[in-house]
């Protein structure tokens, strides 16, 4: 599937998530998933200080920039795309950060209830 053919949770066209900082797993700023995504980056999320802190706690540092990967470091307020397992367990403890429900592949569905991310979506009026 290309990303052209990825749909998002509301069946729609995925829309791009982050093209700075520029995420994606396929680094195309869009929330694609495919074979190679074992850890299902699908989330389009806007993060938080208090994600960004227990994410680091559970052992991925999101803050500390890596060159090596080209990774910029991330701060609140930047969107990227998340693993769903680890939206889930942050909506577990009570640090979800809010979503992009368009930018959010609908392999999301696998992991996390819809009605969880519409509760936490911020293109929803």
């Amino acid at each position: 599937m290309t990303t052209t053919d990825a749909r998002n949770v509301l069946g729609e066209p995925l829309s791009s998530c982050s093209l700075d900082p520029l995420t994606g797993f396929y680094r195309d700023g869009c929330c694609a998933t495919g074979p190679q995504d074992l850890g299902k980056h699908v989330v389009c999320a806007e993060v938080t200080s208090a994600f960004l802190e227990f994410s680091q706690s559970r052992g991925n540092d999101l803050i500390t920039p890596r060159a090596e990967f080209g990774f910029p470091g991330l701060k609140p307020g930047d969107r990227w795309c998340l693993c769903a397992e680890r939206w889930r367990e942050a909506l577990d403890h009570g640090v979800a950060p809010r979503v992009v429900l368009q930018a959010t592949h609908e392999a999301a569905l696998d992991i996390i209830d819809l009605q969880d991310l519409k509760r936490h979506a911020l293109d929803l009026s």
